[in-house]
C-alpha cells in the first residue's frame, strides 16, 4: 500500500497549520503510527541546526518542521524540509537546500534558476520519508489559493500532486469571513486539487461552535466538503515559525505579562526588533517563566522601565547594526545599566568591529565597528556553521553560576575572537561585568543559563524572583501534548483516518 500523504493546507498565513499539522503528528505517533512531517519549501528565518539526510554533517531546517518532528517522536533531518528561504533583506532570501546554504537570490532569480532543482530535492526528500512511514504529515504554505503562483507552488500545489496528497483545509475564524475564505479558496484551487480535500477545519473559535451549525449545513451542501472539527482559541505553547507573530518593527509589544504575578516581583527583558530578526523563538522561554515579562522594542525606544536586554540573532547582522545606530538605541543601549546578553548576531553586535561585513551587508562594506561592550572581533566568511550544541556550558558575567549540561544549536556566518580582557564564555562567547554573549541559540530552554540570566536581572533590579521560579530547571509544559489535545479533542480523526485509509 502507498504511504498516505496528508498536506494540511491553509486559507491563508498564519492560520494555524503549523499547530494542526503537529497535533496530527502527535496523535498519530501515540496511536502506533510511524508518522514523518514533512514541508517541501519554507520561507522563515526561525531555524534549527538537524542532521543532514545524507548521513554527512548537519543542515538547518524551518523551526516548524524541527517542532513537528519531535512531536512526531522521530529525529528530525533536512528531509523533513529541504528547501528553506530565509528573507535577508534588499528583496533577497538567501536559499537552502537539502539544509545547505546554496546563495542569495530574488524571487525571479529562484524561480528562474533554482526552482526545478529545489523540487527535485523536495520529490527526493519526500520519497525518502514515504518509504519508512505510515503516514507523511505536510504542511502547506501561506494559501493554496494563490493563482498567480499555482504553476510554481512547491509546498502546496506540487506537493499535492507529487505526493498524491490528500488535503485538509485550514481556516482561521478570527480574521473573519470565515466561510467567503473556505469557499472562495475552493473555488480558487487547481481542479485536481478541489478533488483532493478531505475536509476542512476551523481554528481560533471563542464560544459555543453549535452557531455555527448552520453554516456547517450550507457549507457542506454548496461545496461537498465536510467541516472536521472546530478548534477553540487556545495556544498550546509551540515555537513560531517566522516573525508573522512579533510585532512589526515599528512597535512595541509586552508577552508573559498573563501570569498573575504581582509587580513587585516581576521583571521586563527588553528585545530589540530588529529589522532581520532571527530564531525570535530563543525568547519563549523567557517570556513563559512566572514573573518575566519580555518586551519588544522598535528601535527608537528608550529603556525606561527595561531591567535586562537580549540582542538577537539576525539574519543580516551589520545592516541591522546600522539601523541601531541610526534610531539612537546604540546610545541607549550605551546608557543601561542592566545586565545585557546577546545571542548570535547579538553578540556579534556587542563586539568591537566587524570584518569582510560585505560578505553580508547590503552597503557593501568591508568594516564596521561594533556597539564595543564586549572585546571580541568578528570576521564573516562565506561558510556557514550550523550544528547542534550539547555541552558542560560555563557561564560569566551575567550568566554566571550557568553550569552543566545545555543543548542548543548554532547557525551562523562569522568567527569572533576575544581581543582584550574577558572571560570566555561556552559556545566561543566572552563576557565582561554586566555583559555576556555567546553563538548559541535555544540558550534559556536550558534550566541553568535561564535563572542566572534571570537572577542577574532580579539582582539588578532589586526585586526578589517568585519563589516558584527559584528552583525550575526545566520548562515543565509539553506544548506537543497541548497541541494533540487540542486537535484530538475537537477535531473528527476517525474521519479523517478513513480519508487516509488508514
Amino acid at each position: 500500500m502507498t504511504t498516505p500523504t496528508l498536506l494540511v493546507a491553509g486559507t491563508a498565513s498564519h492560520v494555524g497549520k503549523s499547530t494542526v499539522a503537529a497535533g496530527v503528528c502527535r496523535l498519530l505517533a501515540t496511536r502506533g503510527f510511524d508518522v514523518a512531517p514533512f514541508k517541501a519549501q519554507n520561507m522563515s528565518n526561525n531555524a534549527r541546526a538537524v542532521a543532514a539526510a545524507d548521513g554527512h554533517g548537519f543542515g538547518e531546517i524551518g523551526v516548524s518542521q524541527y517542532v513537528q518532528a519531535r512531536a512526531a517522536g522521530v529525529v528530525p533531518t533536512t528531509d523533513h524540509n529541504p528547501v528553506l528561504l530565509k528573507p535577508h533583506g534588499d528583496g533577497t532570501s538567501q536559499l537552502v537546500v537539502h539544509g545547505r546554504a546554496i546563495g542569495l537570490n530574488t524571487a525571479s532569480d529562484y524561480y528562474a534558476t533554482h526552482w526545478q532543482d529545489a523540487r527535485e530535492a523536495a520529490v527526493e526528500s519526500h520519497a525518502r520519508l514515504a518509504a519508512s512511514a505510515d503516514v507523511v504529515v505536510a504542511e502547506g504554505a501561506g494559501s493554496i489559493a494563490e493563482i498567480n503562483l499555482h504553476d510554481r507552488d512547491l509546498a502546496n500545489v506540487e506537493t499535492a500532486r507529487f505526493a498524491d496528497a490528500h488535503i485538509l483545509l485550514v481556516a482561521d475564524i478570527e480574521r473573519g469571513g470565515v466561510f467567503a475564505s473556505l469557499v472562495g479558496t475552493l473555488k480558487l484551487m487547481p481542479d485536481d486539487l478541489r478533488e483532493r480535500v478531505v475536509g476542512a477545519v476551523i481554528t481560533k473559535f471563542r464560544g459555543d461552535p453549535s452557531i455555527l451549525d448552520s453554516g456547517f449545513e450550507e457549507f457542506e451542501s454548496m461545496t461537498g466538503v465536510p467541516v472536521l472539527g472546530v478548534l477553540p482559541y487556545d495556544d498550546p505553547g509551540l515555537p513560531e515559525e517566522d516573525s508573522l507573530a512579533l510585532p512589526a518593527a515599528g512597535e512595541r509589544a509586552l508577552v508573559g505579562d498573563d501570569d498573575g504575578v504581582s509587580a513587585a516581583e516581576t521583571v521586563t527583558v527588553g528585545v530589540p526588533r530588529l529589522p532581520h530578526i532571527s530564531n525570535a523563538t530563543d525568547f519563549g522561554p523567557l517570556a513563559e517563566t512566572p514573573g518575566v515579562r519580555v518586551a519588544y522594542l522598535p528601535l527608537h525606544s528608550t529603556l525606561d522601565g527595561i531591567d535586562g536586554v537580549v540582542l538577537p540573532g539576525s539574519k543580516n547582522t551589520v545592516d541591522d547594526l546600522f539601523a541601531l545606530r541610526d534610531a539612537g538605541f546604540d546610545d541607549e543601549l550605551a546608557a543601561f545599566t542592566g545586565p545585557i546578553v546577546g545571542i548570535c548576531g547579538g553578540y556579534q553586535l556587542l563586539g568591537e568591529r566587524i570584518e569582510n561585513a560585505d560578505v553580508e551587508s547590503t552597503d557593501g562594506v568591508e568594516t564596521a565597528d561594533g556597539l564595543g561592550h564586549l572585546p571580541i572581533v568578528t570576521r564573516f566568511s562565506h561558510d556557514k556553521r550550523v550544528e547542534p550544541v550539547r555541552i558542560d556550558f560555563e557561564g560569566a558575567g551575567p550568566l554566571s553560576g550557568a553550569n552543566g549540561d545545555v543543548e542548543g544549536y548554532e547557525i551562523h556566518m562569522g568567527d569572533s575572537r576575544i581581543v582584550g580582557d574577558a572571560v570566555p564564555v561556552s559556545g566561543d562567547g566572552a563576557a565582561v561585568g554586566r555583559v555576556a554573549g555567546t553563538y548559541i541559540h535555544d540558550l534559556f530552554a536550558n534550566g541553568s543559563p535561564r535563572s542566572a540570566f534571570l537572577d542577574a536581572v532580579y539582582d539588578s533590579a532589586g526585586r526578589q524572583r517568585p519563589q516558584t521560579t527559584q528552583t525550575e530547571t526545566e520548562t515543565d509544559t509539553d506544548p506537543y501534548e497541548r497541541a494533540a489535545a487540542l486537535v484530538g479533542d475537537n477535531l473528527d480523526v476517525v474521519a479523517l483516518l478513513d480519508a487516509l485509509d488508514r
